[in-house]
């Protein structure tokens, strides 16, 4: 989940009030008038004195924001990529197991050469689990072994469908002695769950 405010926004010639979340691909209002303005749709983007302008394929939208407003025009600009809004740092150890996503890996090969494929490696810094049914995430406890205790497992599954929940992941991971600390969304049809070992555990 990213920054989110309560302000008054400019909806055309309308002025409304709601909240504006900005998230990792697009920005949202929820209020009497609802807005999802994808990024890839902004024709442009401007913070003028608090006011965050954007015109976008439907129309115009001006978000009175004060100092946020520079800074939500920077990450709506300058998004991170998605392997830095995974975490993975340079020299990382990374397991990949059963995530099939060209674009991922493209950017994990650019950070890390120590990516490992088919069977998890010890002290792993990341394991990234692909999981396309519920019954996918019995497999999560077997893996905990194989992390750092500062390690992070990122479940990689589909977005929407009824055959596998965020609820059912979470349930899984406390199954396994894991907590969830963060979800990003890991492309057009997957999101991504981190799931850590407890401060406690460790």
């Amino acid at each position: 989940m990213g920054p989110e405010a309560l302000c008054t926004v400019r909806v055309g010639k309308k002025t409304v009030r709601g909240k504006a979340l900005l998230e990792s691909e697009a920005l949202i209002l929820r209020g009497d008038v609802r807005l999802n303005i994808p990024f890839r749709e902004m024709k442009s983007v401007k913070a003028v004195r608090g006011e965050l302008h954007v015109e976008y394929q439907g129309g115009t939208a001006s978000f009175e924001l004060g100092a946020q407003a520079e800074k939500w025009a920077e990450k709506i600009l300058h998004p991170k990529s998605l392997i830095d809004k995974l975490g993975v740092k340079p020299g990382a150890i990374v397991s990949v197991l059963g995530v099939r996503d060209t674009e991922f890996r493209r950017q994990l090969d650019g950070r890390t050469r120590q990516v490992f494929e088919s069977k998890p490696r010890e002290d792993s810094d990341f394991i990234f689990f692909g999981a396309e049914h519920a019954s996918d995430l019995a497999r999560l406890k077997p893996l905990v072994p194989f992390l750092k205790s500062t390690g992070a497992i990122w479940v990689v599954y589909p977005k929407g469908q009824a055959r596998i929940t965020e609820a059912g992941v979470i349930a899984a991971a406390k199954k396994a002695g894991l907590v969830d600390v963060k979800v990003a969304s890991f492309s057009a049809t997957h999101t991504a769950l981190k799931l850590v070992i407890p401060i406690a555990k460790r």
